[in-house]
Parts: C-alpha cells; sequence; structure tokens
C-alpha cells in the first residue's frame, strides 16, 4: 500500500550545553570534559559498535513514546499440513533468524542452542533449522545463579543453578514433550510502530532459554522448528518483558487465516473491530482462562451442569495457539455430538473414521446449509459463533467412494477436566489479550484483510491506525537557535501516511 511521508519534527533537548546563535546573541561558554566510551589504543570490533549504537537508539526512541510491535505469521490450521502457526524472531548480534511457533499456553522464547546433540536437524516444513550460538553474537551473555530467575519462585518453568554459575530451565507442555537448557540475554530486533507516522527498527534485551535437551514431539523432525515464543502472561514472555522496558503496551493481537496457505497477523498491541465483544480472563491463573458459562448447536442450548465448565487447578477453559485441535470435557462433548448428530441426520449419514464422529455428506449438499451454527457462551455476555466450518474438518478420504464426503467433529474429547480452545476455533477471529484489563476480546474477520491497530502514547491517549511497508526517514533535530542540524539514521525511523499490518 502507498505511503505518505509524514511531517514529523523530533526535537532532542540537549542539556548542559551552550552554543553561540547565528543570528547574535552570544552566551557563555562552558567547557565540558569528554571521555572516550572505548581506549583509543584497543581495536573494536564494528558489530559491537552497531550494537552499542542500537541500544543507545532504542533508548532514545524509548524516552519519547511507545509503539506496537508487529510479527509476520506462516503456518496453517490444517493437521493436515503441520496445523501449527510460526512468526520469525531475530536475536543476537549480527541478528539470527529464527522460526519459532506461536504458542498462549506457555510463557519462555526457547531457540535450540548450537550445543544440543540430540535436537532434529531437519524439519517436515521444507525449512533449514537455525541454531543459537552465544559465541558468534557479541552481545550474549548468561543468566548467572544470581539472578532472580533463579533466586526467585518461577512458575512457568523450573529454574535451578548448574555448574559454572549457569542458571538451567525445565520447561514441560501438556502434550508430554519438553525442552531443557540455560537461560540466555541478548536482543531482539523488531520493528516498532511510534505513532500513525512512524515507525523504528527497534532491540532490546530480553531474556529466553537456550535449549540443549529436547523430549516427545519436539524431537520429531516432520513438525521441528527452530523453538517456541510463548506469550504467556507471566514475566519472562515476551509481551511481559518488553511491556517492562515500556516499549510495548500489555496487549496483544493476532489473526490467524483458516484458508488458503494460512498465515495472519501478530500485533503486540490492540487490534481494534467494532464487532469485538469481551470476556473476562480468570484471574490468578497460569493460562488464559475464560468463564465458558454454557453451549448452543442451532438454537438448543444443551443440558450441561454449569460444574463442567469451573475453574480450578485441574479444570476450565482455555486459549492456547499451541494446541491445533479443541477439546471438550466427557460432560459437554457428549451432549456437544449428539445434539450434531440430531441437526443433520436428515442430511447426512453418521459414521465413525478412526474412533472419530464423521459424517458423509453428499455433494448436493453445502454444509453450511445442513449443520447448525455452534455458540460458545461466556462470562459478560461475550458469545463466541463458530460456523460448521470452524468446528468440523475434512476425514478420511477412503469414504468417497461410499458416495458422499466425510466432514468430521474438530472438538476432541478431552482426557481431563480442561477445555481447550485450539487453533481449529480461533482461526479466522481477530482475538486481543487486554492483560492492562484482564480481559479477552474476540470477532470473526478475514484475517487476510488489513487491520486497525491502537497505538497507545504514554500520555494515555489513543490513535487509530493501520500497520504497513515502510521507507526510510532522515531525522531532523533542531537546536534552540541556529541552523536544523541533520543526522542520517537510515533505517532506524520510518514515516508512514498509514499503519497498515
Amino acid at each position: 500500500m502507498p505511503v505518505k511521508p509524514g511531517g514529523l519534527l523530533l526535537i532532542l533537548l540537549l542539556l548542559a550545553v551552550t552554543v553561540v546563535c547565528d543570528g547574535g546573541g552570544e552566551f557563555p561558554a562552558r567547557v565540558l570534559t569528554l571521555a572516550r566510551a572505548f581506549p583509543a589504543n584497543k581495536t573494536v570490533e564494528l558489530d559491537i559498535l552497531k550494537a552499542r549504537d542500537r541500544v543507545r537508539h532504542a533508548r532514545i526512541l524509548q524516552g519519547f513514546t511507545g509503539g506496537v510491535v508487529d510479527f509476520n505469521v506462516f503456518g496453517t490450521s490444517d493437521p493436515y499440513y503441520g496445523g501449527l502457526y510460526f512468526t520469525k524472531v531475530k536475536l543476537g548480534t549480527p541478528p539470527k533468524e529464527f522460526n519459532v511457533q506461536i504458542d498462549t499456553g506457555s510463557d519462555i522464547l526457547w531457540v535450540t542452542c548450537s550445543s544440543c546433540s540430540d535436537c532434529p536437524d531437519t524439519s517436515g516444513f521444507g525449512m533449514p533449522l537455525n541454531f543459537f550460538d552465544a559465541a558468534s553474537s557479541s552481545t550474549a551473555s548468561m543468566v548467572s545463579c544470581s539472578d532472580r530467575i533463579c533466586s526467585s519462585n518461577i512458575k512457568i518453568a523450573d529454574a535451578s543453578c548448574s555448574d559454572g554459575d549457569q542458571c538451567s530451565y525445565e520447561f514441560n507442555y501438556a502434550d508430554n514433550s519438553g525442552t531443557s537448557g540455560h537461560y540466555m540475554t541478548d536482543l531482539l530486533h523488531f520493528d516498532t510502530v511510534i505513532d500513525p507516522s512512524m515507525i523504528a527498527n527497534s532491540s532490546a534485551f530480553i531474556t529466553f532459554g537456550c535449549s540443549t535437551y529436547q523430549s516427545g514431539g519436539l524431537t520429531k523432525s516432520d513438525k521441528a522448528m527452530d523453538g517456541i515464543i510463548g506469550f504467556g502472561q507471566h514475566g519472562l514472555s515476551v509481551i511481559s518483558q518488553l511491556f517492562a522496558q515500556g516499549i510495548t503496551p500489555k496487549v496483544f493481537s493476532h489473526c490467524l487465516r483458516g484458508d488458503g496457505n494460512g498465515g495472519g497477523k501478530l500485533v503486540l498491541g490492540e487490534i481494534l473491530a467494532p464487532t469485538m465483544v469481551y470476556s473476562p480472563l480468570v484471574p490468578s491463573q497460569l493460562h488464559y482462562n475464560l468463564e465458558l458459562q454454557s453451549i448452543a448447536v442451532g438454537e438448543q442450548l444443551l443440558p450441561i451442569d454449569t460444574s463442567a465448565f469451573g475453574t480450578s487447578y485441574n479444570q476450565g477453559t482455555i486459549v492456547d495457539t499451541g494446541t491445533t485441535l479443541s477439546y471438550l470435557t466427557a460432560q459437554a462433548y457428549d451432549p456437544f455430538v449428539d445434539a450434531i448428530t440430531a441437526a443433520v441426520s436428515q442430511f447426512a449419514t453418521p459414521v465413525v473414521s478412526n474412533d472419530e464422529q464423521c459424517y458423509l455428506v453428499t455433494s448436493r449438499n453445502s454444509v453450511d446449509m445442513i449443520f447448525p451454527e455452534v455458540s460458545l457462551n461466556f462470562a459478560g455476555g461475550a458469545s463466541m459463533i463458530l460456523k460448521p466450518e470452524k468446528y468440523l474438518m475434512q476425514g478420511d478420504p477412503i469414504f468417497l467412494q461410499e458416495g458422499g464426503v466425510p466432514w468430521c467433529i474438530g472438538f476432541q474429547k478431552a482426557s481431563n477436566g480442561v477445555t481447550v480452545l485450539g487453533d481449529l476455533v480461533l482461526k479466522d477471529k481477530i482475538f486481543v489479550y487486554d492483560l492492562s484489563r484482564n480481559r479477552m476480546g474476540w470477532t470473526d474477520y478475514d484475517c487476510s484483510a488489513e487491520v486497525n491497530v491502537s497505538i497507545k502514547s504514554y500520555n494515555n491517549e489513543y490513535v487509530d491506525g493501520h500497520l504497513s511497508a515502510s521507507i526510510s526517514l532522515r531525522l531532523r533535530v533542531d537546536l534552540a537557535c541556529g541552523s536544523p542540524l541533520i543526522y542520517p539514521f537510515r533505517s532506524v525511523l520510518t514515516c508512514l501516511g498509514s499503519i497498515v499490518v
């Protein structure tokens, strides 16, 4: 989308410096003693100087505003083509790119360490796997045992102290996979939307995991990635770390495209839509828990005891982009399947395929016409309406020879008391995780289209805009008097007429 150059003028206040104005008015001179940042008699690598400048520029930018961060999204919800969404992050100096799965059900960002001997080295997604090598990054540092991560009670991962004053971690996922390694600190590189007329190529130091051991599904090459980026609400998630540094607001949003080649949008900021509905997040939970109150199939409210949806240590309803399908507790699953079967009995033939409830639909019948909508009803009066393609998936094609197209219920029966809303139902919707207001919002949306984003500045005002491609801008700095100075901060600041993701 074409962009218009803006007329932004950034005035830097120069403290403790006096100048002589060209138009007269002489001021008393003051002598300042300057010291070198690096000794004159020692050689300094260019990468170290560039890294120092990036940190400096980030501080300058953070001094006058905050913004939102935009990540590209790849992947798909289709279980036959991987069934996951991922994004790209750049770490270290010089920056190195990693493909990491997007996971709102966990907190830490981790990537595979170069020292991992048993980790996958090929990926079924047809992309090369990358490994983090601390020795190759001039800005990388280990997290020591005396750091608060090791000395405090961390709920999201078991931190411990290993030999060599190195803070180690161990993290296990609900699918019985796991990772362990040690914590590192290094620069994360990203684009920050400062306001509707400016984007900054920014970087910030964050703490992340360097994985030296993986188990379970993480060892399988067919779905191997460089790591996982956790968007949980606790202190070590990327969103929490950037918010603590004043870089982003305490809200993030995603829109996962379900059709075509998938992909979508992921923004550390708030995507706006007029049809958005909100439900409160259940407080003091490890995950993003919502209070599911009832389920309706068509106009029929299902006879499910509300206790089946209660939130406790091992029960509740969570939203998790790291889960491909979706899961209902046994108390809800059986009435749900019975209601679907009854609703389509005149138009589809029930069959069981691989222990899944499926239905043979003849080509002359439209799935949208014969299957009912499903409504998940949450606290606060917010409902999530699921059209048939949001709770069905195409089944085993072996049934095609029997005179119909198989469509199977994508919801699975949970083996525990936890209802999980995974990519099956999250796709083709905007989801907003508003941690500052302790709520979650959603609405149906074409995730291939542009989205409106709210940018929150430090004075608590909101400006509506769009995220988009950037152009270079030369930063103009005016002194209090005299001629303006021009600093070519190429690619540090960009000017936009609108902000479009």
